[in-house]
């Protein structure tokens, strides 16, 4: 009798992951759908020769800034995995954890619903170099906060800088309230750098720890995270054209908003999604342009790492398959020169 219970619990939670399983990609499609419906009608009046001409406008030098600030993003990225792993005290080869990085994000950013997606990818990666499940759910986890870090910090500062960036999306909503939203965010940085200072304890939930980073993994946090955020803004604004554009600031704000309501809706890429918010929000310039400048950052930050990070999978899953092999035969011959 007391085994029911049990039984029942553990069917309730397998239909409760099949549920979300069904759920996000369900999301993520409708979001699509309802965003590139609303495009359509932003966009009706845009033929496919204004957009070539719009990225045939844009000059070369901006192409390699735009391609420069890719790397510096993904370079950031690889940085989450560092700090994660200084954070766990666990030392990892540097070539290692940028290769993994790399066709994580590069991935997850593609796929949708990231968390989980990186999950997975990083559990096959790490795993291989002796971390244990727990110690890689805390790295992905605080991979995560780090990126939400970046996010709440930098947001901080664009409101606080220009308060005015709200009414791009809301007429009615005003400025001080842009400004009073942007210094509460940036307390809330300054409560998490001041727990850190003071070494707060080691919060206990049963037989789970969650530790407190130290300083110095916080100061890394706050570079590292915001830095990314910098250079996925650039790769959008050097590709806009001089004319109406309001600003790295004020794009950097947008791209912000942008991207995380792309990954919040889970639609695949934010198909749809980024392009809708970043056309709403740049009223003052040409819908073409603004649109060609974001298939350069869909061409540079999503479609290129996406191939090449298909082949870094190929190239990994396949010396995985054959280490068993390589194992045996170098045992193999150890016995015989023994």
């Amino acid at each position: 009798m007391a085994a029911k219970p049990e039984h029942r619990r553990a069917g309730d939670d397998g239909r409760t992951m099949t549920l979300k399983k069904i759920i996000w990609p369900v999301v993520g499609a409708a979001a699509i759908v309802f965003s590139v419906w609303l495009l359509y009608h932003e966009l009706r009046g845009l033929s496919l020769e204004e957009l070539w001409g719009s990225l045939m406008a844009i000059p070369a030098r901006d192409w390699l800034l735009s391609a420069l600030c890719t790397l510096a993003a993904y370079a950031a990225l690889a940085g989450y995995d560092r700090i994660a792993l200084l954070h766990l005290e666990r030392h990892v080869n540097w070539l290692f954890i940028a290769v993994c990085s790399f066709t994580t994000y590069a991935l997850s950013h593609n796929i949708g619903a990231s968390v989980v997606s990186g999950a997975v990818i990083r559990y096959r990666a790490y795993s291989s170099r002796g971390l244990t499940p727990r110690e890689i759910g805390i790295l992905v986890a605080f991979c995560s906060f780090t990126f939400a870090l970046g996010v709440v910090l930098l947001t901080g500062i664009v409101l606080v800088l220009e308060p005015g960036i709200i009414e791009r999306f809301g007429e009615h909503l005003p400025s001080v309230l842009s400004v009073t939203s942007g210094y509460v965010l940036l307390a809330l940085v300054a409560f998490y750098v001041f727990g850190s200072w003071i070494g707060l304890k080691p919060l206990t939930i049963r037989s789970f720890s969650i530790t407190y980073p130290r300083l110095p993994v916080v100061a890394r946090q706050l570079v590292v995270g915001p830095l990314e955020l910098l250079a996925a803004a650039g790769i959008v604004y050097f590709a806009l054209p001089d004319a109406g554009n309001p600003g790295y600031v004020v794009v950097l704000g947008i791209f912000l908003i942008s991207f995380s309501v792309a990954l919040l809706s889970h639609a695949p890429g934010g198909v749809g999604v980024l392009e809708l918010v970043f056309i709403l929000g740049l009223p003052e310039m040409d819908s073409t342009d603004v649109l060609a400048a974001l298939l350069v950052f869909r061409l540079f930050y999503l479609i290129v790492p996406f191939v090449a990070a298909l082949f870094v999978i190929f190239i990994f899953e396949r010396s995985q398959l054959l280490r068993p092999d390589l194992d045996a035969r170098t045992l193999e011959g150890r016995e015989k020169a023994g």
